[in-house]
């Protein structure tokens, strides 16, 4: 346990509930003052972390689109072979598959009828199973993901603010599962950024902004965020 984590936990206030609170319990501000006790080798590879994260899986069919999927994809890929920190790998690959599964049903939704066959799209060990169950309803994975099939019928009824409250959801009980058997250490830092991001994005939702960042969020499967402070769902 090191003492810099631990002194940084223990300044840092409970953040509540997820869709509970009106505005996070510190301040943007005062937390990125509190990552300066980040241990340099844990900023590097929390930035290798973001660095992935902060990009969304397009799916578009233009050719930047493509392009920029395939980097992406690319860069997972190094990502994987570069970074061992298993609470960092287990996060990137738990937003990887919800982007991919995302980005299917947003095909789908599209009309299109089976996955495409000439560029990279998708990643992780579930991309096969979406691609021979393209035309099932919950894509082969209701198994997997007990949730496929609401999501697929908000999306199927643009209900905006009930999808991204799934999506929400669905990745604050990831956090609660990875959070088990850390209080005062560099997972617990990552889990509680990831945590007051998703609070501070939900306390500033409102059903003005909804069109917009529903079509982001389509595009990018669970869209992009561009700093530590940026680890639960982005805009």
């Amino acid at each position: 346990m090191s003492p810099r984590y631990t002194a940084l936990m223990a300044s840092l206030p409970p953040l509540g509930r997820l869709f509970e609170a009106r505005e996070p319990a510190i301040s943007r501000l005062k937390l990125q003052s509190r990552l300066s006790l980040l241990h340099p080798a844990d900023r590097h590879s929390l930035d290798r972390a973001i660095g992935i994260l902060s990009q969304g899986l397009v799916g578009d069919a233009g050719a930047a689109a493509v392009r920029g999927d395939a980097l992406l994809l690319a860069d997972a890929q190094r990502f994987f072979e570069e970074v061992h920190h298993p609470l960092l790998r287990q996060l990137v690959r738990h937003r990887l598959d919800l982007r991919t599964t995302i980005a299917a049903l947003r095909r789908r939704h599209r009309g299109e009828l089976e996955p495409p066959h000439d560029q990279a799209w998708g990643f992780g060990p579930l991309l096969p199973t979406i691609e021979r169950h393209w035309l099932d309803p919950n894509l082969g994975l209701a198994g997997v993901f007990p949730w496929i099939g609401e999501a697929a019928h908000l999306l199927e009824n643009t209900d905006l603010i009930g999808l991204e409250r799934l999506l929400f959801g669905l990745i604050w009980r990831e956090l609660d599962r990875l959070a088990l058997g850390h209080n005062f250490d560099f997972e617990a830092v990552v889990i509680y950024l990831a945590r007051w991001s998703l609070v501070e994005r939900w306390s500033n939702y409102d059903a003005a902004t909804a069109a917009a960042r529903f079509g982001q969020l389509l595009a990018a499967g669970l869209g992009p965020f561009r700093d530590p402070l940026a680890l639960g769902l982005a805009r």
